[in-house]
């Protein structure tokens, strides 16, 4: 492996570049058609055979060695977020009101560097690559299906993705077998009362009250009715309502999410919601429509990849730095790949406090640490010949 890990610190410095140039020209979800020809000009200047609008905006692009070898894809995401950049350096987002705020630039350019450092070192490959550069991971119903349904996944044997994760001090890479990242789902409520003036309430049915009412009582979910042992978060993200403060509003806007691993909690939350919404509005005179959408299944990693990883992180970071994840409440359309083709998804620590890269994600000063390209390039091509070699000897 010195000969790639060379390759690696050789080319650093060109993702660093890549990454700062999308960082500065972020595309939002389903809109990614500058960052996928920036992707795709590359890819065929390196020798891949290339795939364009996958699924959207998506690139695939295929490095084949031999028919009937072991085929190993990668994957990483494109998409940036509708969040102004307020970070005071001179990669700074150009684009008023947009800006990669959860390392998706970072992952891009990992991944551009790892098809290049493929490209150059082909005769150390036995067998296929697959790089998926998915768009719009951000935006439900995702970027994912519209890839697999493409043919990302034909004759794919296994599948990996990382995610550069600030939560945790740059060095280390994280990994569990089984479920890891929860199911997302997300809900819209509408609640229409009968609007009047603010000081004559009694003849108002106020949609503020009982949108209030509703945020209070929706958190007795996990607290009154989620089995404890059972990790499950209800969030209400936004509350819209009113115009004035003279004026009983006549609607309020809800909108939230919904975070769970196990399939039949997933399904008794959104019962749940639904019946505390009926009867919370009936109490209180109101109607309401309810808009309740099933996202991301749950990311649950493959336990023979999810061992692969403890080998291969302890290889291309060293034993100390191959860590056990905690399970995250975020949620990942890697989920669907996961559903189709053994792989896993891993988490490489991006974040450094010595340097002020503190800043969750989705934050407008969110950054990343560099230094966790490498260490990223270093684990995908550990795991893509860990896994190459042993199918082969297999064959």
């Amino acid at each position: 492996m010195n000969i790639l890990w060379e390759a690696v610190d050789r080319i650093y410095p060109q993702m660093v570049e890549w990454r700062r140039h999308l960082h500065r020209h972020p595309e939002l979800s389903y809109q990614e058609s500058n960052t996928a020809a920036f992707v795709a000009e590359k890819l065929e200047s390196w020798g891949f055979e290339v795939e364009r609008q996958a699924g959207g905006h998506g690139v695939i692009g295929r490095l084949k060695q031999s028919e009937g070898a072991p085929t190993v894809a990668l994957r990483a995401d494109m998409d940036a977020l509708p969040i102004q950049d307020e970070k005071s350096c001179d990669y700074a987002s150009q684009v008023p009101g947009v800006m990669h705020a959860c390392g998706h630039d970072a992952h891009t350019s990992t991944l551009l560097g790892v098809a290049r450092i493929a490209s150059e070192h082909r005769e150390l490959l036995p067998g296929n690559l697959v790089l998926l550069f998915q768009p719009s991971e951000e935006t439900s119903p995702g970027g994912a299906l519209g890839m697999i349904e493409h043919g990302a996944l034909e004759g794919v044997d296994s599948v990996y993705g990382i995610h550069l994760w600030t939560p945790f001090e740059v060095g280390a890479a994280y990994c569990k077998e089984g479920p890891m990242m929860a199911a997302a789902d997300e809900f819209v409520l509408e609640i229409h009362g009968k609007g009047g003036h603010g000081g004559l309430p009694h003849e108002t049915v106020d949609s503020v009250y009982v949108a209030s009412q509703l945020v209070v009582n929706l958190q007795s979910i996990v607290s009154r009715s989620a089995d404890p042992t059972e990790p499950c978060v209800v969030s209400v993200g936004s509350f819209h309502s009113g115009t004035s403060f003279n004026v009983i509003a006549e609607t309020a806007i809800l909108k939230g999410t919904v975070r769970t691993f196990q399939p039949e909690l997933r399904m008794e939350i959104k019962e749940r919601l639904e019946h505390i919404v009926k009867t919370t509005c009936l109490m209180h005179g109101a109607n309401y429509k309810l808009d309740y959408k099933m996202g991301y299944p749950p990311v649950v990693n493959h336990e023979g990849e999810s061992h692969r990883f403890a080998r291969a992180a302890s290889e291309a970071l060293g034993p100390e730095n191959a860590r056990k994840s905690p399970l995250i409440m975020a949620g990942e359309d890697f989920a669907y790949y996961l559903e189709r083709v053994p792989g896993c998804f891993m988490f490489v620590a991006a974040g450094n406090k010595s340097k002020g890269i503190i800043h969750p994600h989705h934050h407008p000063r969110f950054d990343i640490d560099e230094e966790s390209m490498r260490h990223a390039a270093k684990l995908f091509l550990q795991m893509t010949l860990d896994y190459m070699n042993e199918k082969a000897a297999i064959v």
